[in-house]
């Protein structure tokens, strides 16, 4: 069961350092070949609540090539002004249509804590989760939580945006850190990262489309898949 009372705090996640000195957080570089032009240099401050510590467990052996460690403050994004959240309570499906733990609907439900009732569980493999904001959208940034109550990294994350829901067609990656292709998506340059509360943060840069499609391969700790939350935001079109 979820608890009725989430004590998260809010956050403003202001890029000033960043944007002064033309330094990126090593989890903001979008990667994908294909995205939009370079991030913009101007705007307001991306804002998120975000969740409160919990490590649990004994972390396994994370035997990753170019492993980014976790964050230890929030990540800063900079995104156009009238910039909303778009993916709050909207459909998801995914690659499993029986998640092997909890419900598609947990990630974009809100709630970003740690623990059991907060997490979907898919099977190991290549597994990917979709969300239909229902209209397409000019998007600015995806900010995803795998699970974050133990240090653990995904394998071949990446995220795409496209208006057709088969991805077969206008596919945007804005993020991809397969460097070895094993998910047959195509070979990213972005680098794996330890989960933390803060999650993932992505400059999306005004990538258009409809649907988010978000995948991995297992993680360091075992073969399965886990989203908590992913939350989009941009501007409806």
């Amino acid at each position: 069961m979820k608890k009725q009372h989430i004590a998260s705090t809010v956050f403003t996640i202001a890029a000033l350092s960043l944007a002064a000195c033309g330094k990126k957080n090593p989890q903001e570089a979008a990667a994908g070949g294909d995205a939009p032009s370079a991030p913009a240099t101007s705007g307001v401050p991306l804002t998120t609540v975000l969740p409160p510590e919990l490590i649990e467990g004994t972390p396994q052996p994370m035997d990753v090539p170019n492993l980014v460690q976790a964050l230890t403050k929030a990540p800063e994004l900079l995104v156009p002004e009238g910039t909303t959240l778009l993916s709050k309570g909207k459909p998801v499906t995914g690659s499993e249509e029986s998640p092997m733990i909890g419900d598609l609907t947990l990630v974009t439900d809100g709630d970003k804590e740690a623990g059991e009732g907060y997490y979907v569980e898919l099977s190991g493999g290549p597994q990917w989760v979709q969300i239909d904001l229902e209209q397409s959208a000019e998007v600015s940034a995806v900010w995803v939580w795998h699970f974050h109550s133990q240090k653990r990294a995904y394998n071949d994350v990446v995220i795409q945006i496209s208006d057709d829901a088969e991805f077969k067609t206008g596919v945007t990656t804005i993020y991809n850190n397969d460097y070895d292709d094993s998910s047959k998506l195509g070979k990213g340059s972005d680098s794996p990262y330890v989960e933390s509360r803060f999650g993932l943060l992505v400059d999306a840069k005004g990538a258009k489309g409809r649907y988010v499609r978000l995948h991995s391969q297992g993680n360091t700790s075992n073969d399965s898949n886990h989203y908590i939350e992913v939350e989009v935001h941009g501007k409806a079109l």
